[in-house]
């Protein structure tokens, strides 16, 4: 399309075009800079409780099985399932998880669709099942008519202590808080009962777009549950009649199909140059990483080890320097889909730390979470940048026991949400301050969140932290 002649207000030709000037030079991207510190590994290890973990394909476009632990030989009445390559055949038994995050955009054809997301079970064998809940939580992106719980991505600053008022930015972060506030959802039963040889519908969930701009919402779903037996689980993905939730009857012949399509192949294990980490579709080993920080034995961990910080949710090619990936392996997966669970989303992290002044005058440190940027070489610290990129690498609550209160001593359990964005040091949390010989255990724990961009690290820094010196090499990982 031409443009038309540009004319003022009164309808009089424009005054004639002034030379555009030149163009100024971009400005320049900050430089990461070096803080000089120790990097160490993380203590302890994952536990072996199983994680169903259903998050490929994130963006759901078609109906289909999601995830299916089914034996395709047996099914779940003794008869073969059609599509062998759509089951795992891996049952879970006692306490497991599943840990469930998708996003729906719509239907071209119409501004007004919702999609279902089922989670069925049924036992694997010739008895009931009793499945108790232990915690669980579930949250939308946004809630068009107010009856589901959501958590819209607000801008939120980098500290917010939790109160009475919860605080959260998108699902995972609202579904991850809740889990550590030991919250439960009234929308998720306590307990099941699972007759032999039938297929039953623990939850059905929507993911809606009607009234939004964009067409887009999300849905994290976490569940810590027990069974008495066991069991095999499926997440199915489905529309229904005039967008009202599918009749019960259509979970079966939905199982009886194929998957829903998968997104982002992974780059095999071990193959060099560019990583892609793609998305995790599997049955994951470890739900929980416990440790006690420092050195081993009573000792402790003495405050002159500041500054000091432990990588959370190290990964490969992003170790920090410490060789350590915490990617809880996966027993059972589709090809074509993560080999790892890559980020350990929906881990809960309980990490103790015993400090010790072992020095001759009394002395403090700050506790910090922070955002380095990625790397997998050690470089004698963690690189940070002056103003930190655009990108929010993590959304959600950190809880930690053990910090100075007003009065210097020690104050129980007090929750903080953060917001980090790439290459951010700090926040600090709060500071442990301690007279010469004195003791104090800080308790940290979190459940890391979906939309979290991993790693991050746990940091001790002295009360005067040190300043960062430019980095001898800006080149990124």
């Amino acid at each position: 399309m031409a443009a038309s002649p540009a004319v003022v207000a009164n309808g009089a030709p424009a005054p004639a075009a002034q030379p555009t000037p030149a163009p100024s030079a971009p400005a320049a991207r900050p430089q990461p800079q070096l803080r000089q510190q120790a990097v160490a590994p993380l203590s302890g290890s994952l536990d072996a409780v199983p994680l169903i973990n259903d998050n490929n394909p994130e963006l759901i476009k078609e109906p289909g099985i999601l995830l299916s632990t089914f034996n395709p030989a047996t099914g779940w009445n003794g008869q073969p399932l059609p599509v062998a390559g759509a089951h795992l055949n891996s049952p879970v038994n006692g306490v497991f998880g599943l840990f469930s995050h998708h996003v729906y955009a719509g239907k071209p054809e119409t501004l007004d669709s919702t999609l279902w997301l089922a989670v069925v079970a049924a036992p694997r064998g010739s008895r009931p099942v009793t499945l108790r809940l232990l915690n669980g939580s579930t949250a939308l992106s946004q809630s068009p008519d107010g009856k589901q719980p959501s958590a819209p991505f607000l801008p939120l600053p980098t500290l917010l202590e939790q109160g009475a008022t919860p605080v959260w930015a998108g699902p995972g972060s609202r579904v991850a808080t809740e889990l550590l506030r030991r919250q439960r959802s009234p929308l998720i039963p306590a307990s099941w009962t699972l007759p032999a040889g039938q297929l039953s519908t623990l939850l059905v969930l929507p993911i809606p777009v009607r009234g939004l701009d964009p067409l887009l919402n999300g849905l994290n779903l976490q569940l810590r549950l027990q069974s008495d037996g066991p069991l095999d689980v499926a997440t199915l993905a489905a529309f229904g009649p005039n967008d009202q939730p599918p009749s019960p009857a259509s979970w079966a012949p939905l199982l009886q199909g194929g998957l829903s399509s998968r997104e982002h192949a992974p780059t095999p294990r071990g193959a060099s140059g560019g990583m892609i980490y793609s998305r995790v579709s599997g049955i994951q080993q470890g739900s929980v990483w416990r440790a006690r920080l420092g050195d081993p034995g009573p000792a402790g961990l003495p405050l002159i080890r500041a500054p000091i910080s432990w990588p959370i949710a190290s990964l490969e090619r992003g170790s920090l320097g410490t060789a350590q990936v915490q990617t809880a392996e996966l027993t059972a997966f589709y090809p074509g889909t993560a080999w790892a669970a890559h980020g350990n989303y929906g881990v809960e992290y309980d990490l103790t730390l015993p400090l010790v002044n072992d020095g001759r005058s009394r002395s403090g440190v700050q506790v910090a979470f922070e955002s380095p940027l990625k790397a997998d070489a050690a470089q004698g610290g963690l690189r940070f940048l002056p103003t930190p990129g655009p990108g929010v690498t993590f959304r959600g609550t950190v809880e930690v026991s053990g910090l100075d209160g007003p009065d210097g001593r020690a104050q129980g359990r007090r929750s903080f949400h953060v917001v980090l964005r790439s290459g951010q040091s700090g926040p600090v949390l709060g500071t442990v301050t301690l007279d010469p010989g004195a003791r104090r255990e800080v308790r940290v724990r979190l459940i890391y969140p979906a939309d979290a961009t991993p790693p991050q690290v746990l940091t001790l820094l002295p009360l005067t932290a040190p300043s960062p010196a430019p980095s001898a090499s800006t080149a990124r990982p």
